[in-house]
Formats: structure tokens, sequence, C-alpha cells
């Protein structure tokens, strides 16, 4: 096995360098850019929205479907796939820039995950559907489905729950499975059992994503990408297209596209998104995520309970009742104890 080499503090300081004289360069560029533009005649402004975004441009779609590579206004703080914006077009476009991104509607959700480096990183805007799928085999994790929950309900999205591949699964395996979901079909998310080579549950599955704009996330293996693939062969190809274009060095695994679904509906295709760590959130925000939980908090016997093996746990009251599942509550604990271990250095406190 080889020893990994460590680099030394000068390695790294030269390295951290050389990144920031590149981010200024690249910086200098778009404000020449944005410059020059400053100078040309714009027309009015337009709505329209991000298809993608390639470090200072951004790919806009104006209301007649037409995509144009805009520069973006540095007095904008955030811009991510998905976003409304107003714009204004070039009349004499420079360098392919076609015109200026002006303002950001707000947002009615945003998909962030957290960053080592960058803090909290927004991903999406104006997710409607976030699905979470998920592997049947060798067995289906309740813990990550529980995790994907937590992050869905701190970023206040709907999610669903496909299970994929489901003709992979005997009798006995599927009764098994169906008794699994009952924990969360009990608590009000919907699932959605599903399986491109039978056909099961795609007619469902189209008919969740005509309902607004969808993101799958999930481990890897679960099947994303074929999914996506059968719903938009042309993506490969597409995303190519515009790595060739933007001219930026973007890799085409690591960029947020939007598109527009043959049916109805819009589909972002984020190969980036496997999971979300949730080292970020507070204990409270942990707990409030599983909304089972949320009648009995503040009805335990202690106010500072830790719900463990505190006396008069309202939560094990609950388990007691089977208003809440043990399953559940052991991942509430499960996901606690990974959330420190996960947590950068910069992020304790002593």
């Amino acid at each position: 096995m080889t020893k990994k080499k460590h680099l030394s503090q000068r390695q790294t300081d030269r390295i951290a360098g050389n990144q920031q004289k590149r981010l200024e360069r690249l910086e200098k560029k778009a404000a020449k850019a944005e410059q020059q533009l400053q100078h040309t005649q714009l027309g009015e402004a337009e709505a329209g929205v991000v298809i993608s975004r390639f470090g200072q441009h951004a790919d806009v779609e104006d209301r007649s479907g037409v995509i144009e590579r805009c520069n973006i206004r540095r007095t904008i703080s955030s811009l991510v796939c998905g976003d409304k914006v107003v714009w204004r077009r070039a009349l004499q476009p420079q360098a392919g820039i076609s015109g200026v991104i002006e303002a950001v509607q707000e947002r009615s959700s945003v998909l962030s995950r957290p960053d080592f480096y960058d803090g909290l990183k927004p991903v999406a805007a104006n997710i409607d559907l976030l699905i979470i799928v998920s592997a049947v085999l060798p067995s289906l994790s309740l813990n990550i489905i529980d995790r994907y929950l937590v992050a869905a309900e701190a970023m206040q999205i709907k999610p669903l729950l496909l299970l994929n591949k489901i003709d992979l699964l005997t009798t006995e395996q599927r009764v098994e499975v169906e008794k699994q979901l009952d924990i969360y079909r009990k608590i009000g998310y919907e699932t959605l059992l599903l399986s491109a080579k039978t056909g099961e549950g795609m007619a469902q599955l189209d008919a969740y994503l005509k309902s607004g704009t969808s993101i799958f996330v999930g481990q890897s293996g679960v099947g994303k990408s074929s999914l996506v693939n059968n719903l938009l062969p042309q993506v490969q190809v597409l995303t190519q297209e515009v790595s060739d274009n933007s001219g930026l060095g973007q890799h085409t695994t690591t960029v947020a596209r939007l598109y527009h679904l043959p049916d109805g509906g819009n589909l972002i295709d984020s190969p980036g998104i496997r999971e979300f760590a949730l080292w970020h959130l507070e204990p409270d925000e942990v707990i409030w995520g599983f909304k089972e939980f949320r009648p009995w908090l503040g009805r335990c016997k202690f106010r500072d309970c830790k719900h463990g093996n505190d006396p008069g746990c309202a939560l094990h009251h609950a388990i007691e009742i089977a208003e809440v599942s043990q399953e559940r509550f052991d991942n509430y604990h499960k996901i606690l104890l990974s959330m420190e271990q996960d947590k950068p250095n910069f992020f304790k406190v002593d």
C-alpha cells in the first residue's frame, strides 16, 4: 500500500495562493465583461429562469424558451439553478454574452448542503419535490432515509420516498419493505415503489414530476442516473454541449441544470447531490426534523431532558403508546452522534 504523502505548510500556502490568483483573474475578467455591457445599450428588463450557472456566468431561459448566456451583476450575492431572475438583453452581444442578470426574485425554497470550505452552500432554488431514492437490496436503510427527511424538513421542501428496483425483491422481502414504509406513511410521508424493468410505479412517478420542479437525491448505486436517463435520454448530450460552450473548464458531473420534462414539470439534474450532511444543524433543529416528535416536545418531566434514559421523557411515553416508532427514535440518536463525529473542527466549541 502506498503511503499517503502529506503536503508541507509551504506547499499548502502555495496552492492556496495560486487558487486565490486564479480567482482574482476570473473576477477581473468578469468585471471587464460587465463594464463592456454597461457601455452597450441594454434592452428592457425581462423575467427569466436560471437553467445553469458557470462561475461568473449563467444560462437564462427567456419567456419564449430561448436560452441566453448572461453575466451576473457583482451585487448579486447568490445565484443558483432554478432561480427566477430579472435580466436585460444586450442589443449588441459581447464575446458570446447576451445579457446581464440584474436581480434575483424571492425563492420559494432553496436546496443547500454544508460544505467544509464554503459553509452552507445553495445548490438549487424553487424546488417543489425532493425525491429520496433508496435501494431495496441488500436491505432498506431507514437511518439513511431519516437523515434525508431531517434535511428536507430543515429546508422546508416536500419529500417523496422512492424505493427503486423493487422487481429484485422476493414476496417475503416485499412484505417486509411494505411494513417498514408503513412507519413513514403513518406520519404523513408519501412513498412510491418503482421498477423501470416491469413498469410498476412509473405512471405515478410521472404524475409527481408533472406537479412542479423536482430533484433526485440518494446515495450512489441506488439508480438515480438510470432514472434521469430514462426520463431525459438527451441529458448527457446537452450537458456536454453546455460544457464545451462555456469555456470555463466545468465538468459535466458538477453542474446542476434544469430540464423541462416532455409530459410537463421540470427536473434538476445535479449528480453532485448524493447526500446531505447534517453537522451544520443544531440538535433542536434535528429533533424538529422528526415531525411526529413535535407534539411531545416540551412535555417531558424535566426541561433539560435529553430524551435518552431521562425519567419522565415524553418521547419514551409516545413510543410505549405507539405514537412514535422505536426505529425512528433510535435513528434520531444515531444522527446526533454522527453529527458530532462529522462536524469540522471550526464548528466545534469547547
